[in-house]
C-alpha cells in the first residue's frame, strides 16, 4: 500500500510540475512553488535518521561476526566472496549508467541550497580524511564517511571481546537499529506528501526531460544487473561452483520469485534454504551459515543500484565525478550497501553517505524514491541469486570442512 501511495505522490507531482511547465498556469506554478517546504521537511527527516541508522546497523553487522580470524575456512571464504563481488557490482552500475546518460536529454539543473561542488582532494588527502580525529565532531559536521570507518573499526574491535561483552554491545546496537527502523517507517509514511513537494517544483523547472531521464535510469539499472549476473555469477558458478547455469536458475526460481514480488531477501530465506539444499545439492551446514548471513549483509544488487543512482543524480545536479573521486564513491557505496535495513526503499534512504562523498544534494533521493519499486524488485532478485550462488561456490570449495558445523 505504501508503495502505491508513494507512486501516487510521484504521479501527482509530475502532473502538477509538467502542467506548470507546459501551460505556465499561475495556479499550478503557485502549487508547485509553495509545496517545496513539504519536500524540505521530508528530506530533513531522512537526514535526521540516516546517520544513527547507518552507524547502528554497521556496528551490529560487523560485531556480530565475532573475531573474524576465528571464523574458519567457511566463514572466511564466505566473507571474501561477499566483499570481493561487491566491487564489480558497483563499477558496473556506474559504468552502464554513465554510458546510458549519453542518451538522456539536457535538463535544467535544479537550484539547491548547499549544493556547491567540493574541492577535489588528492588520494592521500582522501585516505587521511577517512580517520576522524573526533568521531563525534564528524557526525555533527555531517562527515558520514569517516564516521562509518570509525564505526567499522570499533565494531571489529568489539568482535574480539569476550562473548558475553560482545553480545551485550550487539544487542544494544540491534535494539537501537530496530527503533530507528521504526522511525524510518514513520518517515516513509509521509513520503507521498514529501515526494510531491520535491517532484512538483523540480518538474516545473526540468519538464519532460526529467521523466525521460528517469526512464533511462531504470533501463540502465536493469541492463547493469543483467550484465553483473552474466559477467560475475555465471563464470563463478561454472568454474568455481562446477554447476550449469540452467540447473542453477531452474533450481532457484522459487526464491527469486519471492524476492522479486516482496522486494525482501529476508522473506526469501526459507525458500532459499530449501532450494539450495534440495535442488542444488548444497549441504545444510553451508546453507544454514551462508544464506542467512548473506540476507543480513550481502546485497550486490543494492550496491549496483546505489552506484547507478549516484551517477544519475550527479548528472541531474550537474556535479562532475572526477577520476580522483571515483575511489571515494566506490568505497562509500561498498560500506553503505551493508546497511540496507528490512524497510521498503531502505537502499535509497541509506545512499546519503555516498552522495555526501561527492557533494550531490541529498534532496535528489526523492527523485529515486518515487520510482524505486521497479528497481527494488530487480535488485532484490539479484541479491537472492547472489546469496545462493555464494552457498553453491562455498559448498563446492570447502572439501572436508562441509561436515563441520561452523557458527558465526
Amino acid at each position: 500500500m505504501l508503495n502505491k501511495l508513494i507512486a501516487l505522490g510521484l504521479l501527482l507531482g509530475l502532473a502538477v510540475g509538467l502542467g506548470a511547465a507546459a501551460t505556465e498556469n499561475p495556479l499550478l506554478q503557485a502549487i508547485a512553488r509553495e509545496s517545496a517546504p513539504l519536500g524540505k521537511l521530508f528530506i530533513n527527516a531522512i537526514k535526521m535518521v540516516v546517520i544513527p541508522l547507518v552507524v547502528s546497523v554497521i556496528f551490529a553487522s560487523i560485531a556480530r561476526l565475532g573475531d573474524i580470524g576465528k571464523l574458519g575456512k567457511i566463514g572466511g571464504m564466505t566473507l571474501a566472496f561477499y566483499w570481493v563481488t561487491l566491487i564489480p557490482a558497483i563499477i558496473i552500475g556506474m559504468a552502464v549508467t554513465s554510458f546510458g546518460l549519453r542518451f538522456a536529454p539536457d535538463i535544467a539543473t535544479p537550484q539547491v541550497d548547499g549544493a556547491a561542488i567540493p574541492k577535489l582532494r588528492s588520494l592521500t588527502d582522501f585516505i587521511v580524511s577517512l580517520i576522524p580525529p573526533n568521531p563525534i565532531a564528524a557526525a555533527a559536521e555531517g562527515a558520514i564517511l569517516p564516521l562509518i570507518v570509525f564505526t567499522a573499526l570499533f565494531a571489529a574491535a568489539a568482535g574480539t571481546l569476550a562473548k558475553e561483552r560482545r553480545n551485550r554491545m550487539v544487542t544494544a546496537a540491534e535494539d537501537v537499529s530496530q527503533a530507528l527502523i521504526k522511525l524510518v517507517w514513520w518517515v516513509l509514511y509521509t513520503a507521498p506528501i514529501g515526494i510531491f513537494g520535491l517532484i512538483a517544483p523540480a518538474t516545473a523547472l526540468m519538464g519532460w526531460g526529467l521523466v525521460q531521464s528517469l526512464g533511462i535510469f531504470i533501463v540502465c539499472v536493469f541492463v547493469a544487473l543483467l550484465l553483473f549476473v552474466t559477467l560475475i555469477y555465471l563464470p563463478a558458478l561454472i568454474f568455481l561452483g562446477k554447476m550449469r547455469p540452467t540447473r542453477f536458475f531452474k533450481g532457484t526460481l522459487g526464491a527469486a520469485s519471492v524476492a522479486f514480488s516482496t522486494t525482501s531477501t529476508a522473506a526469501a530465506i526459507p525458500v532459499s534454504l530449501e532450494e539450495s539444499t534440495k535442488n542444488l545439492g548444497v549441504s545444510e551446514t553451508i546453507a544454514d551459515l551462508v544464506i542467512p548471513l548473506g540476507a543480513s549483509m550481502y546485497r550486490p544488487g543494492s550496491a549496483l543500484f546505489q552506484a547507478a543512482a549516484i551517477v544519475f543524480l550527479a548528472h541531474v545536479y550537474n556535479v562532475p565525478i572526477a577520476i580522483g573521486a571515483v575511489g571515494s564513491v566506490i568505497f562509500a557505496t561498498f560500506l553503505v550497501s551493508l546497511t540496507v535495513a528490512p524497510v521498503p526503499s531502505s537502499g535509497v534512504v541509506t545512499m546519503a553517505p555516498a552522495l555526501d562523498a561527492i557533494g550531490v544534494p541529498v534532496v535528489g533521493l526523492a527523485l529515486i524514491l518515487g520510482i524505486d519499486r521497479i528497481p527494488d524488485m530487480m535488485r532484490s532478485c539479484v541479491n537472492v541469486l547472489g546469496q545462493i550462488s555464494a552457498a553453491v561456490i562455498i559448498d563446492k570449495n570447502t572439501g572436508s570442512e562441509r561436515a563441520k558445523k561452523t557458527k558465526v
